[in-house]
């Protein structure tokens, strides 16, 4: 039997009996069980998708499954690729759960027997074959992810809340997914993959309606509006898996639609997705880089990503129109590698931040600092995964996000007076959002984990269980390798762009010094690294070689005789971020208020000044707002109708009837 199916089966097999698990197993194991059972189901999805990547594709069919429609299933080199980042992102955050849910309060059954099932339909939503199998398979997804999502509900109003936006975005846009199968399907011999490619639909309505279900799943702009909500009020370990893990099915799902099912299409399409993606990630960065809650912040970076992951696709989609197969797939691959090291990256940030929450009990940067004495490991993992973000060398985002930039700079001048434009504009849009994200991780790590503590509970911070910190290890390795040997990765990208540009070449050669192809470039992750370790080695050598020439003598530092250093003094998050904010300050627009009380003797005495500020999402004060006035007058207004009366019921069915039985005479 084929490998990839049959450890696609033993991930899905392991992980319902690992729900099941979680139902009967006593309260004392319950999540030692489930981690470890979600991390074993993870890891053969990953060897699954590996082995799919390599070749060992597969396709079946289980009739019995579904009624009617029957179900199947196809895991090829896109789809696998895909099922390897969710199964490996699924094996560091079933090892952290064990002591995270234990500690967390998250071990009743329902919330343990739910996570391996949210794990194991994120493997099957890229293995499915047909059009029925897919949209169930979505639809489980988003049911188990929500579920999480409120698993702390009794915490606070702002779980529900988030609940609540993160259950209506989530459906719009499974709705817009299924009418626009739906018509596919409708002008198609039947809905398994293969018949839609031979099937020619309204290809713009159906590539516009699965674009936006596809986006919002994505976290990109104006759908992005449930993101920054649920992914700090889940449990960590699951903000992981939404965010490094359930997001990147957004862009498979309009990888697999846009390229492969529909075989390309006109360049306006591919012009809409890289504008899409480019002021996502700006409008992402810009949030993020003043946001002061720490896991807020990690969701906000994720719709920047994401945002850059739809950069790659445009722009492959736009070179591919022009005939230019090099950097269409250069384009394409930069993007899936970047999806790759994003689940990185974003899997050891969350689940740092997990840790920081597990320590502290606060998401507040400006409440941190001083972490670095009690949670030294926490602290290397949460720096690592910065650095990794950062998109500087030798970081995991660096180098996916070099293929993007080498790919938007040589793009063909011939594609038109919009095309010639959106290039530059793209590259501008990349490099902001490099130079924010650095400023941003900055913030976060240097204000969140070094100086002093600014409260009580920062100052008691203590290193996680041993759980914990095993899951980060896994992800912080994956960072590494990433960041050093990205090439080990990039024949199984190649392999991936077969379904969706029909070549399986990266333009990209070699082993430890990348070489472009058919065009001028190169690059080696290695080389770089070790000469930035050699050159901070020597540099810092060199300083404590000259300290040791002198006689050292110990002196407080000069206060100008305001006494010792305390955290009043230090940077806070947003002051921080507020040199940047204004900056942006006509993009952001930010709220603040200063509240100054006096004292009762003299109203030239201040006794405190108050400082509060507020960055508001302005897309969301401009969209949605509107509409959910709307919906509660319109909600108002329908409790009018309902008075309790059978006789006013009745009158409305009768003039109900009158109405349809009119409009069906006047259309016959």
């Amino acid at each position: 039997m084929n490998v990839a199916a049959t450890g696609l089966g033993v991930a899905v097999a392991v992980g319902v009996a690992t729900a099941l698990a979680g139902l009967v197993a006593p309260a004392r194991a319950r999540s030692a069980v489930v981690g470890a059972g979600t991390a074993v189901s993870g890891a053969a999805g990953a060897v699954a998708g590996v082995v799919a990547v390599s070749g060992g594709s597969f396709s079946v069919a289980l009739p019995w499954l579904l009624p009617l429609s029957g179900t199947t299933f196809t895991l090829d080199a896109l789809g696998g690729l895909f099922v390897a980042v969710t199964g490996a992102v699924a094996v560091a955050a079933g090892v952290y759960g064990i002591s995270y849910a234990r500690s967390h309060g998250l071990a009743a059954r329902p919330v343990q027997s739910v996570f391996p099932l949210f794990v194991v339909t994120m493997l099957l939503v890229p293995a499915a074959g047909s059009v029925a199998t897919f949209l169930v398979c979505w639809e489980l997804m988003a049911l188990t992810s929500l579920l999480l999502v409120v698993a702390q509900h009794r915490r606070g109003a702002e779980v529900a809340r988030a609940g609540r936006w993160y259950a209506v975005m989530t459906h719009l846009g499974f709705v817009t997914i299924l009418i626009g199968l739906m018509v596919f399907v409708a002008h198609a011999g039947g809905d398994s993959f293969e018949a839609l490619r031979a099937a020619d639909p309204p290809r713009d309505l159906v590539f516009v309606l699965t674009l936006a279900g596809f986006a919002s799943k994505a976290g990109i702009l104006p759908l992005h509006a449930w993101l920054p909500r649920a992914h700090p009020e889940a449990p960590s370990h699951v903000s992981a898996l939404m965010s490094a893990a359930m997001v990147n099915l957004g862009v498979y799902g309009l990888v697999r639609v846009g390229f492969d099912l529909l075989g390309g299409g006109p360049r306006w399409w591919w012009l809409l997705v890289l504008a899409l993606g480019a002021v996502s990630a700006v409008h992402g960065i810009l949030q993020a880089v003043t946001s002061s809650d720490l896991k807020r912040l990690l969701g906000q970076s994720t719709t920047e990503n994401m945002g850059l992951v739809l950069v790659g696709v445009g722009a492959a989609g736009l070179f591919a129109t022009s005939g230019d197969r090099v950097l269409s797939g250069l384009a394409l691959a930069a993007a899936l590698l970047h999806v790759v090291n994003h689940a990185a990256f974003k899997t050891l940030l969350f689940l740092a931040a997990g840790s920081v929450l597990h320590a502290t009990g606060t998401r507040d940067l400006d409440a941190l600092g001083g972490l670095r004495p009690g949670m030294p490991v926490t602290t290397a993992a949460f720096g690592l995964g910065a650095l990794a973000a950062s998109a500087l060398p030798p970081g995991t985002a660096f180098v996916s996000e070099w293929l993007l930039l080498q790919a938007l700079v040589h793009g063909p001048s011939g594609g038109g007076t919009v095309a010639t434009v959106a290039m530059p504009v793209a590259v501008a849009a990349v490099a902001l959002t490099a130079g924010l994200a650095v400023a941003t991780f900055v913030k976060a790590f240097g204000v969140g984990f070094l100086a002093r503590p600014r409260s009580p509970a920062a100052a008691r911070a203590h290193e996680s269980p041993a759980s914990m910190l095993a899951g980060m290890g896994l992800a912080g390795l994956a960072c590494v390798v990433l960041a050093v040997l990205p090439t080990v990765v990039l024949p199984g990208v190649g392999a991936a762009l077969g379904p969706a540009l029909g070549t399986g070449d990266v333009a990209v050669s070699g082993l430890v010094t990348m070489r472009l192809t058919g065009i001028v470039g190169s690059l080696s992750p290695l080389l770089l690294t070790v000469a930035l370790v050699a050159g901070g080695v020597v540099v810092v050598g060199g300083v404590r070689a000259a300290a040791t020439r002198r006689a050292r003598r110990a002196a407080r530092l000069w206060d100008c005789g305001g006494g010792p250093l305390s955290a009043r003094m230090e940077y806070t998050a947003t002051s921080f971020a507020e040199p940047l904010q204004r900056v942006f300050d006509d993009v952001l627009r930010p709220e603040t208020d200063v509240d100054v009380s006096h004292h009762e003797e003299s109203r030239y005495l201040v006794r405190a000044v108050r400082y509060r500020q507020k960055v508001p999402d302005r897309i969301e004060r401009r969209l949605y707002e509107p509409v959910l006035t709307a919906v509660t007058a319109w909600g108002r207004a329908g409790r009018r109708l309902a008075t309790g009366s059978v006789h006013r019921y009745l009158g409305y069915g009768f003039y109900t009837v009158c109405g349809v039985l009119l409009l069906l005479a006047v259309t016959w």
